[in-house]
């Protein structure tokens, strides 16, 4: 049987198990919000099945799987199996994607950014574009005399305790005074926090000399220029797909610990430094709902590879599916 035939098979098989009639609802995380929503329209088209997914930020989705509000709910910030075991959820990745440097700096393109100066703006150290640490590997780039002004989430963010996780990584001083957060009160006077990527994205694009943390697909879709950062092997990595590939592929989730891993800061000489999983949340009670949940993503794990490089996001390898699916059915969610 050929790829196609077998594809159209399962799909035919899918499809029939489901009623047009259903409505998933999710909410949560900003991050991954771009593929689930092409993800969701190719669904409907192809079963009829209709799902939802709001972005409210992971503070909140974690809070809507809590309480039940929502059938699942998405998150950046993984739960420890402790933490899932008191709240009765079961957890599993959804897709793999990265954080980027985006900045608004007129008339200049292709900065870097090493790791000291990464933490330096985060920390609220770096006054000025032209500061030593920026200028230091920007040999060649005409850096101005201006204020710089940092972006951030203003919300509880997935993407905020990455970032703030890769840092503590890469800065014993951050790590110590700081840690990893879903939200925080930035150090330095000269930031501003928008609510959810979006509104980092609106932000950075309405702020010259300003820089920010921002999910790649939102970066992209915005058209912000994107810095190329200093990686653990000390080489500078654009913030390009097959980049992030080659992070993803170091990333250790475990079926066992309910796929529960931070992987920032991977090794690797073409690692790309600032990846995220971002994951699924369900309710352990609701096993018939969630198969209906895990359907519609192991439809997209299978076919929604595509869309998800379009958009910057690393699919799931084989043998990473293979687990989550041992894991539903060892769950009874399949």
């Amino acid at each position: 049987m050929t790829k196609i035939a077998k594809i159209a098979l399962a799909t035919t098989l899918l499809a029939g198990s489901l009623s047009a009639n259903d409505i998933i609802k999710g909410s949560g995380a900003s991050f991954p919000y771009s593929v689930y929503q092409k993800w969701l329209k190719a669904y409907n088209k192809d079963t009829g099945v209709k799902v939802d997914y709001i972005k409210k930020g992971s503070s909140k989705g974690i809070k809507d799987a809590e309480s039940r509000a929502v059938d699942f709910a998405g998150t950046d910030k993984p739960l420890s199996p402790k933490a899932l075991k008191k709240s009765g959820l079961y957890q599993f990745p959804g897709v793999v994607g990265a954080i980027t440097m985006g900045y608004n700096v007129p008339g200049v393109k292709n900065i870097q950014l090493s790791r000291n100066a990464i933490v330096a703006i985060a920390s609220g150290k770096v006054a000025y574009w032209d500061d030593q640490v920026i200028a230091s590997v920007n040999k060649g780039v005409k850096l101005p005399h201006k204020k710089l002004t940092f972006v951030h989430r203003a919300d509880g963010s997935g993407t905020t305790y990455n970032f703030t996780y890769y840092l503590s990584k890469i800065s014993a001083e951050w790590r110590g005074e700081f840690g990893a957060k879903k939200s925080l009160n930035w150090p330095g006077e000269q930031h501003i926090g928008g609510k959810t990527n979006s509104g980092v994205a609106a932000l950075l694009k309405q702020t010259p000399f300003s820089v920010g943390y921002i999910d790649y697909a939102d970066a992209k879709n915005n058209g912000i220029a994107m810095a190329t950062v200093e990686n653990k092997a000390g080489n500078y990595i654009k913030p390009e797909l097959k980049y992030f590939q080659a992070a993803a592929a170091k990333a250790d989730l475990n079926p066992a610990k309910d796929f529960y891993a931070v992987i920032a800061d991977p090794a690797g000489a073409d690692s790309y430094p600032m990846v995220a999983a971002t994951f699924i949340l369900v309710p352990a009670e609701k096993p018939e709902m969630n198969k209906k949940v895990t359907a519609f993503y192991n439809w997209s794990y299978k076919n929604g590879q595509e869309i998800a490089k379009s958009l910057g996001f690393v699919p799931l390898p084989e043998s990473l599916t293979n687990k989550i699916n041992t894991y539903w059915a060892e769950k009874g969610i399949k």
